[in-house]
């Protein structure tokens, strides 16, 4: 019996399901090996799961000159702002129930602990970058955020 070229990894499946029922994530989608896995979900509705073959990518066609938002005009937060490192989920304090890590108008040292960013079952703190005044904090509590997401703001 012939072994097929690209076996389904149902411990991915089952771990990107599980990400997608602990999230406000609706799907994922992961290619590996030339076989592309994607986990989806409606809002209300039990997940889904699909592996279909990768397509190969084609050359993307010409498109006319338009005009692009440049970075310059993309609102960024003034002061330091401490950014995500990764994709997950962003926890205020250490536990449900437990005060915040920090609050607007909290001082913080450099380094000291300001949030979690959980991914993959795993537990990332968060540290400020610099000392100073936390003027904003951008997300909200159990939050999915992506990498380079601005999350709190240091003056």
């Amino acid at each position: 019996m012939a072994k097929s070229p690209n076996p389904v990894n149902t411990k991915l499946i089952r771990e990107m399901a599980e990400m997608l029922n602990e999230s406000d994530l609706s799907e994922i989608e992961v290619e590996l090996s030339g076989m592309r896995i994607r986990v989806a979900r409606e809002r209300s509705a039990p997940v889904t799961v699909a592996a279909v073959p990768a397509a190969p990518l084609a050359a993307p066609a010409p498109i006319a000159a338009a005009p692009v938002a440049t970075e310059a005009s993309i609102a960024e937060p003034s002061g330091n702002v401490v950014k995500s490192p990764m994709v997950g989920t962003v926890y205020l304090s250490a536990e449900p129930g437990a005060p915040a890590f920090v609050e607007v108008g909290s001082e913080v040292k450099a380094g000291q602990t300001i949030m979690i960013v959980e991914a993959m079952k795993t537990m990332n703190a968060i540290t400020a970058t610099c000392s100073g005044k936390v003027t904003e904090i951008l997300v909200e509590n159990a939050q999915p955020v992506e990498f380079g997401e601005p999350l709190v703001v240091i003056e």
